[in-house]
């Protein structure tokens, strides 16, 4: 018989994480939400001894080979489900975890087994640090072909010289300026070769010649860094060029920019998850609150005697659970080594669509007290519209899932 269980060493990583969500995040998420840019220490100790153990192990996974490995990766489902446990403590908090980031995301996607060893190897020791991913330009969202931050190789040290600037980097500040981290930057070598040319460099703390330049005053998730970066004359070792120098790739390259877009498929994923920890969230309380109100639904009525209420609650329900088991399907394809490229990104899609919407219904559901700071309602309704913007807003995802299905490109298809 086909077995549902999860592995026993997973569900109990899970518990753990769920016990600091319930004991840590939660204690702290308004305060935090009030002070923004207040550092969320409480969660930063208590995480710091579960990413250290995470990282050892897969440092030991990668030297023996994990590309050869067969049998599911579990410690992607973990992450998944470890990523829905925190959010649903605090989303803002979950990602001010001292890990790697989605910078850690593309070295795992393009960067060599030696890259990764050497780069992953400061998460095994003290103190706590982070990584960032800069992508984003003040003329360049999601439209990356018209990217202008540059890299140039000097021939004469064998360097990479950098110069751009990047926004809305999320760990930015923690990743450069507070810990022996890194920072992965998309950048291109060749203006005129588009998307060809763009490649993904590290740039580690101690690099000089990087700034930061404005930390962002945010609509919600406001526990979490996020900053803008400049860089000027930013010069790295040509081994912190993750993938290839080549400029022309092949159809079935993966070490250039198509290699580096291979970060979002598993990064859409974790946000899609994110989402639902905090979707759920909202729904338990709205659900347990309103019980407490003798407002429940009964599920043996058919349904043209629901009650509005009810249809609300049922409604909340069915699109948390198609997200969730959307999200689930795209995990289990990364698990098993599968291409997850279209589910990707309809879990992206989904999730931030149903969050929102849920966290908004959760709001009008509970009337005053929802609209008001006495409990967490409200905040969850700000922080749930980031989820529907980065990692690919939603028509970018809406985009990709039908190119996927038609068989369309990017140009045929806008």
């Amino acid at each position: 018989m086909i077995s549902f269980e999860l592995p026993n060493h997973v569900l109990e990583n899970v518990e753990k994480f769920k016990k600091v969500a319930v004991e840590v995040m939660r204690a702290d998420s308004r305060i935090l939400d009030e002070g923004e840019h207040e550092r969320p220490l409480n969660y930063i100790n208590a995480m710091w001894p579960l990413v250290k153990r995470q990282y050892s192990e897969r440092i030991e996974q990668i030297q023996a080979g994990d590309q050869k490995k067969e049998g599911p990766r579990w410690d992607l489902l973990e992450n998944i489900l470890m990523i829905e446990a925190l959010s649903w403590g605090d989303s803002g908090q979950y990602l001010c975890r001292p890990t790697p980031s989605l910078g850690g995301a593309a070295i795992e996607a393009v960067g060599t087994p030696e890259q990764k060893i050497r780069l992953f190897s400061r998460w095994t020791e003290d103190p706590p640090k982070w990584g960032s991913m800069a992508i984003t330009e003040p003329g360049a969202g999601s439209d990356n072909s018209s990217m202008l931050t540059n890299a140039r190789l000097d021939q004469d040290t064998n360097e990479w010289i950098i110069n751009g600037e990047k926004i809305f980097i999320t760990n930015g500040k923690l990743a450069l300026d507070e810990s022996e981290g890194l920072c992965v930057v998309w950048a291109t070598i060749d203006p005129n070769a588009g998307r060809a040319g763009i490649k993904s460099f590290v740039i580690e703390s101690t690099a000089p010649g990087v700034t930061i330049a404005k930390q962002e005053h945010k609509l919600g998730i406001r526990a979490s860094d996020t900053v803008s970066l400049v860089f000027q004359d930013v010069r790295i070792p040509y081994d912190n060029l993750l993938g290839t120098a080549d400029v022309v790739q092949k159809k079935t390259g993966t070490k250039g920019f198509k290699g580096a877009m291979q970060t979002f498929n598993a990064s859409r994923p974790s946000i899609a998850a994110s989402a639902m920890g905090l979707a759920r969230a909202a729904l338990e309380f709205t659900t347990a609150t309103l019980a407490e109100q003798g407002v429940e639904v009964d599920y043996r009525k058919p349904p043209h005697q629901w009650t509005a209420v009810e249809r609300d609650l049922i409604e909340m329900e069915s699109r948390y659970k198609a997200a969730w088991n959307l999200t689930l399907k795209a995990t289990a394809q990364m698990v098993h080594g599968q291409n997850n490229r279209m589910e990707a990104s309809m879990c992206k899609y989904r999730a931030g669509e149903a969050v929102t919407w849920i966290t908004q219904k959760a709001v009008e559901l509970l009337g005053p007290i929802g609209y008001s700071r006495d409990i967490l309602v409200e905040k969850w309704m700000r922080d749930a519209k980031i989820n529907d913007i980065y990692e690919g807003t939603r028509q970018i995802n809406q985009l990709i899932v039908a190119r996927s299905i038609l068989g369309y490109s990017r140009r045929e298809l806008q």
